[in-house]
């Protein structure tokens, strides 16, 4: 029976049943509907079970359907540690790389990554973007190559790169009573509508510490799940934040949202790059990291950064640091 599986229709089932759709799968893999349908179809036949069932509009899986997912998932996986084995023996720098990130780091990894395919153009990176909790699940899972975060936890033994600043900032709406306020005391700051991330969230904890060393406590106003909900509360007159300065660029260049002048901010931290201690990295992957570490500086947000009646001068775009040179050049 296995024998006379194949890899593409493994594959296309595993498309069907991540998407719960035949039509989302054949959108992804450049197919037509009925082509996936009929290689799905096939596949059940050769299982001799059905593996997806219709239940009123949803596609379900069966419990051989599960079954199979669960196997077509190690497959996939294997293949792709394969590739990149392979290419570690060849002393390419190919394959994939794939990286979990908390979701501050969503704004500019993707500018990382743009930077260095073009330089290795046959890495295939994949960028899981999720809250702390998942990355750290997924670090200790050893899912991914590495992961990318800005607190790390003291409960588990890793090997860490720093490879970028990481400040973090008050946030509020420009016409907010303390825009043009200078060195406001944090005791007076925690009197505003405070929007914070959830539970867990590496910049509520830090800047939570801030507070506390100094014998203060912020009740949140309200709880969002991401920077870019607070943002967006911000940016309606909700309240303050504190927020990765690495997330702003857009906000801070148009002018929908201006840095407050706060005693003992912005808070210096780092971007580390983290994986279980004496996990062997492949070519690629080792490669990524060197990158990111000469990189960083170039692409990252400068330690010259002042506040200045409610707004950041701050150094050039980021983003035309490095120049985008083919190797050997």
């Amino acid at each position: 029976m296995i024998n006379h599986w194949t890899l593409q229709q493994l594959r296309l089932f595993e498309a069907v049943a991540r998407h719960r759709s035949y039509t989302r799968a054949a959108e992804e893999l450049c197919l037509t509907q009925p082509a996936v349908h009929i290689q799905v179809r096939r596949l059940e036949e050769t299982v001799g079970l059905p593996l997806i069932e219709r239940v009123g509009k949803k596609l379900l899986l069966t419990r051989a359907g599960e079954e199979v997912y669960t196997a077509t998932l190690a497959v996939m996986t294997h293949l792709k540690t394969l590739t990149g084995t392979i290419a570690d023996m060849k002393g390419k720098v190919a394959g994939p790389l794939k990286m979990a990130v908390v979701t501050s780091a969503k704004f500019f990894m993707p500018h990382f990554l743009g930077i260095f395919v073009h330089e290795y153009p046959e890495v295939s990176p994949q960028l899981i973007v999720t809250n702390r909790a998942r990355v750290l699940e997924r670090l200790s899972e050893n899912k991914d190559d590495f992961v990318i975060m800005g607190q790390i936890p003291s409960d588990m033994d890793l090997a860490l790169r720093p490879f970028m600043d990481n400040p973090l900032v008050v946030v509020a709406h420009p016409n907010h009573p303390l825009a043009r306020t200078k060195a406001i005391p944090l005791e007076r700051i925690v009197e505003e509508r405070f929007l914070l991330r959830e539970v867990g969230s590496g910049t509520r904890s830090s800047a939570a510490q801030l507070f506390a060393e100094h014998g203060l406590q912020v009740a949140p106003y309200m709880e969002l799940g991401s920077s870019e909900a607070i943002k967006q509360a911000i940016m309606a007159d909700l309240g303050i934040s504190v927020l990765s300065l690495s997330s702003l660029e857009l906000e801070l260049d148009s002018g929908r949202l201006v840095i407050l002048d706060v005693a003992g901010f912005p808070l210096n931290r780092m971007w580390y790059a983290v994986h279980l201690r004496g996990k062997r990295l492949g070519l690629t992957a080792s490669v990524f990291l060197d990158f990111l570490v000469k990189e960083g500086v170039g692409l990252g947000i400068r330690k010259g950064w002042v506040a200045h009646s409610g707004n950041a001068h701050r150094p050039p775009h980021p983003h035309k640091g490095p120049s985008r040179k083919k190797r050997g050049q």
